[in-house]
Order: structure tokens, then C-alpha cells, then sequence
């Protein structure tokens, strides 16, 4: 790298967690950081499931560096051992975090590609001496560029929610059958979201702790006042085991053990009704306009009103397509990382932590952090991205001994968590070892001896 390419910023893509976490850290290090935001405040995605409560409390979900950059502003950090919501960590902390970084944050900016100067992916002559070129655009829609020394995506995965199809691809109709299908959970306190499932029949489709949240939510509205009528199909990809409802009161994590046992509820309380082993092919409509789903081994199901597909999330990559990434073919995280994550080996609580090495990619100085650079494993923690960041600021820096070293420890319980926002990969659902969900699993602690969650 040429000194007027170490002069640039270093562009942090998403301002969420990781990617503020990652500022922060650049700070420390005395490197310019720049945080390209697409939405018009800090935390975006994580407002859109401000209504849902973490699994665990205050004292896990603050990034050391950044709470030290915090105390120079006179921020007091929330009581410990409260468990906030979405919406709490975002305008308790996380916006709080932004305004301290200033002018290095800049909203509206949605970016659109990333490439070496004058060099595409092809092109291997003085590839490394040349800085980054980031193509974003601004809240008026018109194209912007800047120069950077590296890049460092933290844009997340939450933007590209899995489909129903149990093939990946979404169902024949799914398209179609939009404005009846939902990838999100739904918030009933918002009078329009309620009065759009209160007494209708909705088909939530997934396994994980959201698909739980998402029972747990419609089993509540049944039982309101306004939500006679109101019933739920579940529907999983496998069959029900012992483990389907999560660890339950020995959940190391008693938020999250309620919740599975909250959707236990619903089902045994016949609030909602379990299809097993069912892979969506199509979404049909019957004469009522109403919605069948149609599975690969020929079932039709009762019609629905309402979809709710909880299956996962994906990484947009389209935007990295003019530089070199090494990704696993599977998992589509960096091929270094991916062993240590595979779900169909790892629990969150076994994924050891790592930084730069494993992060690496073929274009120099270009990481995925955080979730992206799970790809599509659910076993992301929040404090894991963390050191993430802390890793690739101290190599950025020329602080490889740093860089290399371990600074977090996980729980020897192997516990972990997260707000249960959306089901395993299709992998990790036929396979006990995968536990967790994203995109805020935030506990802390060493390398599990077990497998469990």
C-alpha cells in the first residue's frame, strides 16, 4: 500500500452493530473510519424488530470500545441486568453511538458497488497498490464515489430473507402471493399488522426461535378480545423430537427457553396446529382467493389467509461482484471461517472466536463481518462480531500480534442467544447441532466442551 493510499478512510459498510462496533475500534487504532448507512439512522435493521426482546441482557450487547468512546459523551449505560428490546438497543445505544461518531457516519447511502481503481476482478497487475472505489448512492438517488484503503462490510444479511420453497428458491406462486406473505414477525401492538392476522388463519413456516416468537405473538391474539377466529398452522421441514421446542427451563437462557415453551403452548393449547416434514413446492390460490400451500410430496394444505415465512437468511453479495472473495460454496462465508461455523457440526456456543486470518479474502484488506460473513449459518454472536473487529482494526493497524490474539472467551455451558428473529438454514434444521439465530445472538464467553445450546 502507497502513502496516499493509507491516507484514505477505512469504509465500513451498515451502520448496525458490528459496523459501529467497527468504527469505534478504527478510532482507537487512529484510522479514519467511514460508515456508509442506506437507511436514514443508525441501527435500521434492527429497528425493524424493535418490538422483539433480546434473549439477553445489557451487560452482553455493548462493544467494549465502543462504550469507552460512549463515556466521553456522558452516556450512562442501561441497568445490566435488563434485557432490552430491539428498539431499546437501538435508541439506547446504538443511535447513541452514531451521533458520538459524527460526521463519520453518513446516511441515505446505499451502496451499490465495490472495486479496486481502475482494476476490475480480472485484472492482476499492482491489484493491492490501488485503493478501493466504493460506488454508493445518496438520498436523491444520484450515484457518489469514494476512495478507501479497505473495506469492511457489515451490512448484514437482513435485507435477504429465505423463501418458503424448501428447495431455496422461492415457491412456484410465493412471488405472486406477496401481499399475503410476511418475512418478518409480525408486530401485533401496530393496530394495521393486528387487524391483519386478528381472526384470520395464518401459516407460519419454520422452525426456529422466530418461527416460536411468531406462535407465541398469534397464540396471544386468540386469546385477546379481537382475535376470535385467530389460528395458526406451523409448519416444519422435520419432524417434532424432544429438542423442537429448544432447551425449555434448562435453557441456560430462561428468555429463550420460555419462548420455546410459550410455542409449545400454543400447540398443545390448540392454538396452533403442527404439519411435519412438509417442503413448500407452490403457493396456490383456491376459488376464495384464499392461499394453499402445496408441498413437494404432493400434501395440500388447508387454506390461509396469511404467510409467515421464517426460514432463514442470505447474504447479498451482488455489490462485491467486481472484487475477489473466497467463499465456501456451501455456507457462502469465507473458506477459512466456514469449518469453525458449519451448523451441521457447531452450536453458537462451540464456534470458536477468530479475526482476521479467518476472515481473509483474496482481495486484500476487504473483510464481511458479522452476520454477512456467516453467510447462511445461524450460529452468529453479537460479542463474537465484536472481536471480529477488534481483530481486523489491529491488523489494519500493523498490529499482527494483536490481530492474532484471542480476546474473548466463551461460556463453557455452551450457552447462547439471540432476539429470535429468524429460523435455521434448511442445514441446521435437520441437524441438532445448529441452535441460534440472527442477527443479535449475543452471549459471551470460551469454547463449548458440549454440543448443546
Amino acid at each position: 500500500m502507497n502513502a496516499l493510499t493509507a491516507a484514505l478512510p477505512v469504509i465500513v459498510i451498515g451502520a448496525g452493530p458490528i459496523g459501529l462496533a467497527a468504527a469505534a475500534r478504527l478510532l482507537e487504532r487512529d484510522i479514519q473510519p467511514l460508515v456508509l448507512e442506506a437507511g436514514p439512522s443508525a441501527a435500521t435493521a434492527v429497528r425493524d424488530w424493535s418490538h422483539v426482546r433480546l434473549f439477553s441482557p445489557w451487560s452482553e450487547v455493548v462493544d467494549p470500545a465502543a462504550e469507552r468512546l460512549l463515556s466521553l459523551t456522558g452516556w450512562v449505560h442501561p441497568e445490566v441486568s435488563a434485557y432490552p428490546t430491539g428498539g431499546d438497543w437501538a435508541g439506547l445505544y446504538l443511535q447513541p453511538l452514531a451521533d458520538a461518531l459524527g460526521e463519520q457516519v453518513r446516511y441515505n447511502a446505499t451502496v451499490t458497488g465495490v472495486s479496486r481503481a481502475g482494476r476490475d476482478r480480472i485484472v492482476d497487475a499492482d491489484r493491492e497498490d490501488q485503493p478501493f472505489v466504493v460506488h454508493y448512492t445518496g438520498a436523491d438517488g444520484t450515484e457518489q464515489r469514494i476512495y478507501a484503503r479497505a473495506v469492511i462490510d457489515a451490512s448484514g444479511t437482513w435485507t435477504t430473507p429465505s423463501p418458503a420453497g424448501g428447495s431455496g428458491l422461492a415457491a412456484l406462486g410465493e412471488k405472486a402471493a406477496a401481499d399475503h406473505i410476511s418475512y418478518r414477525i409480525p408486530n401485533l401492538k401496530d393496530p394495521g399488522v393486528r387487524a391483519r392476522y386478528a381472526g384470520k388463519r395464518t401459516a407460519v413456516v419454520g422452525s426456529g426461535a422466530s418461527a416460536f416468537t411468531a406462535l407465541a405473538y398469534l397464540a396471544d391474539l386468540a386469546k385477546s378480545d379481537d382475535g376470535t377466529g385467530t389460528h395458526t398452522t406451523w409448519i416444519l421441514r422435520r419432524g417434532i423430537s424432544g429438542s423442537t421446542y429448544g432447551g425449555g427451563e434448562a435453557d441456560q437462557l430462561a428468555a429463550r427457553g420460555a419462548l420455546g415453551l410459550a410455542a409449545k403452548a400454543a400447540v398443545d393449547g390448540g392454538y396452533a396446529d403442527a404439519v411435519t416434514g412438509f417442503r413448500t413446492d407452490a403457493v396456490e390460490r383456491d376459488t376464495d382467493a384464499r392461499l394453499v400451500l402445496v408441498g413437494e410430496d404432493g400434501r395440500r394444505l388447508d387454506a390461509v389467509d396469511e404467510i409467515i415465512v421464517l426460514t432463514g437468511l442470505r447474504p447479498d453479495l451482488a455489490f462485491l461482484d467486481e472484487v475477489r472473495l473466497g467463499l465456501d460454496e456451501r455456507l457462502q462465508a469465507p473458506v477459512a471461517l466456514a469449518p469453525l461455523i458449519d451448523p451441521n457440526k457447531h452450536s453458537c456456543g462451540t464456534v470458536y472466536p477468530h479475526g482476521a486470518s479467518e476472515l481473509s479474502h483474496p482481495e486484500k484488506d476487504l473483510y464481511l463481518v458479522g452476520m454477512k460473513s456467516y453467510g447462511r449459518a445461524p450460529t452468529f454472536l453479537a460479542m463474537t462480531g465484536y472481536e471480529q473487529v477488534r481483530s481486523i482494526a489491529a491488523h489494519l493497524a500493523g498490529d499482527l500480534e494483536a490481530a492474532e490474539r484471542i480476546e474473548l472467551t466463551l461460556p463453557e455451558t455452551g450457552v447462547c442467544g439471540g432476539a429470535g428473529l429468524f429460523d435455521q438454514p434448511a442445514a441446521a434444521e435437520e441437524n441438532s447441532g445448529g441452535c441460534c439465530t440472527a442477527p443479535v445472538t449475543l452471549t459471551i464467553g470460551a469454547p463449548a466442551t458440549t454440543g448443546g445450546c
